[in-house]
C-alpha cells in the first residue's frame, strides 16, 4: 500500500502529461479542439475517466487480487482536418504524448540522482529525500512503461496512428478500422497473452536498468530491482 500511494500521484502526472501533450501538439498543428473543450490543462480532473482511470482498474485489481490492473486518462479530442499537412500533424501529435512521457523519464533520473546527492550532503533530510526518490525511481519506470506501452500498433495507441502512415491507403484504411474495437483486442490481449506484452516491454525494462544502474550509486535506499 506504501509503494502503491508513492506511485500514483507520479502515475497520475504522467498521464496528465501525456494527455496535455497531444493537445498542445494539435494546437502547434492548427487545431484549436481541445483548447476549445477545456482540455488544453494539467488540471487531473479534466483527464479522469471515472470507468477507464478509476472503475475498471479498481475491479481488475480486486479481481485479481492485485496480480493485474489496466487503466487509462480520457483521450484528449483533436481534429486532424485541422492540421495544416494531415500527415506531419497525425505523426507530430501521436509521438507528442510518447516524448513527453521520455521527457519525464529523464528528468525523473536527473532529479534521483539530485536528490540522492543532496541525501547524502544533509544527513538529517535524508528521510524526507529518500521518499523523494522513491517516486522518482517510480517515475523512471511508470514512463518508460507508458512510453513503449503507446508505441505498440494496436489502435486506439499512438504506435497504431504511427503504423497507418507506412501502409498503402487501402490497407491503412481497414487498419484504422480496427480503432472502434481496438479496446476490447488490447484488453484480451493484456489479459490471456501477458508474455507477447512482456515481449514488446523489453525496451521499457531495459531502459530502466540503465536508468537504475546510474542512479545506483546515489540511492538512498536499496533500489526496487
Amino acid at each position: 500500500m506504501t509503494q502503491f500511494l508513492l506511485a500514483l500521484p507520479v502515475l497520475l502526472l504522467s498521464v496528465v502529461a501525456h494527455e496535455y501533450a497531444h493537445g498542445y501538439a494539435a494546437l502547434r498543428q492548427g487545431d484549436l479542439t481541445a483548447l476549445r473543450l477545456g482540455r488544453l490543462t494539467l488540471n487531473p480532473l479534466k483527464h479522469i475517466d471515472p470507468w477507464m482511470s478509476i472503475l475498471l482498474p479498481a475491479l481488475l485489481w480486486y479481481g485479481s487480487s492485485g496480480g493485474f490492473v489496466f487503466g487509462g486518462a480520457k483521450p484528449v479530442p483533436v481534429d486532424p482536418r485541422n492540421y495544416k499537412s494531415y500527415r506531419r500533424g497525425d505523426i507530430i501529435v501521436s509521438s507528442a504524448g510518447i516524448v513527453m512521457n521520455l521527457c519525464l523519464f529523464a528528468a525523473c533520473v536527473i532529479l534521483s540522482i539530485c536528490l540522492g546527492l543532496a541525501g547524502g550532503a544533509l544527513p538529517a533530510l535524508h528521510d524526507g529525500l529518500s521518499i523523494l526518490q522513491r517516486m522518482t525511481l517510480w517515475g523512471i519506470w511508470l514512463n518508460a512503461l507508458l512510453a513503449f506501452f503507446n508505441l505498440i500498433p494496436i489502435p486506439p495507441l499512438d504506435g497504431s496512428h504511427l503504423f497507418y502512415h507506412l501502409l498503402p491507403p487501402e490497407i491503412g484504411a481497414k487498419y484504422r478500422a480496427l480503432s472502434r474495437y481496438g479496446f476490447l483486442i488490447l484488453l484480451a490481449l493484456l489479459v490471456f497473452f501477458r508474455d507477447i506484452f512482456s515481449i514488446l516491454l523489453l525496451p521499457a525494462l531495459a531502459m530502466t536498468f540503465l536508468a537504475f544502474s546510474l542512479v545506483g550509486p546515489f540511492a538512498l535506499q536499496p533500489l526496487p530491482f
